[in-house]
């Protein structure tokens, strides 16, 4: 028991506060991330607009996924950005 705690306090704990973090608010790329996506899911397809929106949805999450990565709080959250990031490029080598 006490060895799965000490796994689960490693992977879970902020290395800033000591906090348990598994989650945080939504910060700027995320809400920008969000923001375009609605807005692809509402502009026509073939469109400029549309096209846009998709770039800077992907180019903010590709944001998102890297500072989480480089800067993330405790290795859970380094392990979220680092997912995010392969989700990302698998999309743009069309692997998905």
């Amino acid at each position: 028991m006490t060895e799965r705690r000490g796994v689960m306090d490693w992977m879970f704990r902020s290395r800033e506060d000591d906090r348990i973090v598994i989650g945080q608010l939504p910060n700027l790329p995320i809400w920008v991330f969000l923001a375009a996506t609605v807005a692809s899911w509402v502009l026509p397809e073939p469109s400029t607009a549309f096209t846009a929106a998709r770039v800077v949805a992907t180019g903010a999450l590709t944001w998102w996924a890297v500072d989480e990565l480089v800067r993330g709080v405790n290795p859970f959250r380094r392990l979220l950005g680092a997912g995010a990031l392969l989700w990302v490029v698998s999309g743009l080598v069309g692997l998905r």
